[in-house]
């Protein structure tokens, strides 16, 4: 067999790790690689993107929607630089990805063209940094990379030199001292609590009045289970933005997205609790948190460093939500409390009525949570959606009921601007038989959607479901936020209007514009039938108000009716605040 080069053994160790695919941008320092990626006959297949921040927001995206190892490729200099926002991505929501990086460095150390230290610059975001420097060290350092990233759920890079990509190496490689070529391992190990913790849960959920339990992504998987603790206590359910996409949130008791973007019932079950159980969340929104002290809480969560990182608890239970939950439910006695599920449904009620009459008010000329309200009873059941950041993010918390089955992610934790499409692309390349939605506004369809609305269009007849629906929630708003702001800003930081659904059609895609409220639900259903990918650019209203929830306090049923004493609780959560956000800045 002829000799094969470090490029080559870099595709091997890919396709041993079962990588279907690398995101990238291609560059001479990273050149090699991508060849060998172009020969290998698409298994794995290399995916260019047009910037390498979305290529590292598809790697991400592909983590989030599979459960696997992203990968994405960059060379160095600047293209390293951009996938760092993609990176910090996946470090803060907890997702696998190795980065593999190529350099080119021919003069000395210092003076070289595009040079910038590689270590320092991903020792941050990645929590292991690694140089090739000869052919046959390449899958070893792979091999640590992907189990690395695997283990600690968070991103990895490798440094590959091209002159270490270019090498010849034999068939047979030398087992060099302290070099061992690994092979990849198998899943992670079931990791369970310790009995006498489970007891102490338990009894902690068993002698609660007003059970809560709050779902985050680290729940998923576990929808049976907590549907079943919930019915046996009596419980109310409220989730993290992440969290959305566990329970079908038609349920009676599910109360929606809890924090500033989510819904009044979610802040009135958690101003109203006295039992918490937190499942795999760590939902940054403190001010709607109860109280400290108005609860007794139990955290559940695979990684022991989250726990108590956001909120007093009483129990900590690091292990595998669900099965930490089926132990649980083994252990907790039926003490359903029928008084307290029936204010939780109520409260449920009289939100979805709230948002309904919302979605229905007048807007010029159309009110945005019409359009999500629009979209609600028309997401395919065996869609995925990918939600970008601003005030579409509102409209899809409070607005878009997820049925069961139906993926969705967003940027939860670092909150940039420029994911949705990205992640679309990566859900959609994932799983071509089936239908995705990204939902965006024009900002972050000016920021990135225009360019990578390209690669949609290169890719989207080789899906056997041509449906990718990217929906622009146009309303010329610089800002993000909409939603009240005076004329003097609105006018000041209106950016230019791009004719989104036109440059949809320039490139071969369906595209409808539309800005009138009545012809909404048909321009859904319109796109939704296309027979390939199709962009909805709805037309709507900036100055619609976000109103946010009242912060849990104000849903305490009177327990406050001194005003003195709201007053200091509200200097608590004020403070509990600052400290959880003096400890992210550390």
């Amino acid at each position: 067999m002829a000799d094969r080069t470090g490029a080559d053994l870099v595709v091997e160790r890919l396709r041993a790790w079962r990588v279907p695919r690398a995101f990238g941008y291609p560059g001479a320092a990273i050149a090699p690689v991508v060849a060998a990626l172009d020969a290998s006959g698409g298994d794995p297949e290399f995916v260019p993107a047009r910037h390498e921040e979305t290529a590292a927001f598809m790697a991400t995206g592909h983590a989030k929607f599979t459960g696997e190892i992203g990968v994405c490729l960059a060379t160095q200099g600047p293209s390293a630089v951009h996938l760092l926002n993609g990176l910090y991505d996946a470090k803060l929501d907890s997702k696998p990805v190795v980065a593999i990086i190529g350099e080119d460095i021919s003069g000395p150390l210092g003076a070289a063209h595009e040079e910038i230290g590689l270590s320092r610059l991903f020792g941050d975001v990645c929590q292991f940094v690694r140089y090739g420097r000869a052919p046959d060290q390449v899958p070893a350092v792979l091999d640590q990379a992907f189990r690395t990233a695997a283990a600690t759920r968070s991103p990895t890079a490798v440094v590959l030199p091209r002159d270490v990509q270019l090498a010849r190496v034999p068939d047979l490689l030398p087992q060099t001292a302290g070099i061992v070529s690994a092979t990849p391992g198998e899943p992670l190990a079931r990791v369970l609590p310790h009995a006498a913790d489970l007891d102490a849960a338990a009894s902690v959920l068993g002698t609660g009045q007003r059970v809560a339990i709050l779902v985050g992504q680290g729940a998923h998987g576990a929808a049976d289970e907590i549907v079943a603790l919930a019915d046996r206590l009596g419980a109310g359910v409220a989730c993290s933005l992440l969290g959305k996409p566990v329970l079908d949130e038609r349920l009676p008791f599910h109360t929606g997205v809890l924090g500033e973007v989510g819904t009044t019932a979610a802040a009135r079950l958690m101003g109203s609790c006295d039992t918490l159980l937190l499942v795999g969340t760590n939902d940054p929104w403190v001010d709607y948190f109860p109280v400290p002290g108005q609860t007794r809480t139990i955290q559940i969560d695979i990684d022991g460093r989250r726990i108590g990182t956001r909120y007093p608890v009483d129990v900590p239970l690091v292990g595998d939500a669900v099965e930490t939950l089926r132990a649980l439910l083994t252990r907790v006695p039926g003490r359903r409390h029928e008084q307290w599920r029936g204010m939780v449904e109520s409260s449920v009620d009289r939100w979805r009525a709230e948002a309904a009459e919302r979605a229905a008010v007048p807007a010029e000329p159309i009110n945005p949570q019409l359009v999500l309200q629009e979209l609600g009873t028309r997401v395919p059941r065996s869609g995925a959606l990918a939600v970008d950041v601003g005030s579409v993010l509102y409209w899809y918390a409070r607005h878009l009921e997820l049925p069961p089955g139906v993926a969705a992610q967003l940027c939860g934790t670092l909150g940039s601007m420029g994911c949705a499409l990205p992640y679309a692309v990566a859900a959609k390349l994932a799983r071509p038989d089936r239908p995705v939605i990204a939902l965006l506004g024009d900002g972050a369809m000016q920021f990135n959607g225009l360019a990578e609305l390209i690669t949609v269009a290169h890719h989207w007849r080789q899906w056997r479901d041509p449906r990718l629906v990217v929906l622009v929630l146009n309303n010329r708003d610089q800002s993000g936020i909409g939603g009240g702001r005076t004329l003097t800003d609105e006018l000041a930081d209106r950016r230019p209007d791009v004719p989104y659904a036109g440059w949809a059609r320039l490139l071969g895609l369906h595209g409808v514009r539309v800005d009138r409220p009545e012809l909404v639900g048909p321009a859904w259903d319109e796109v939704l039938a296309a027979d390939r990918p199709s962009l909805l650019e709805a037309v709507v209203d900036p100055a619609v108000p976000l109103n946010p929830p009242e912060p849990a306090l104000a849903d305490l049923r009177g327990l406050f009716a001194d005003g003195d004493a709201a007053r200091r609780v509200r200097e608590r959560m004020l403070a509990n605040r600052v400290a959880v956000e003096a400890e992210d800045l550390v």
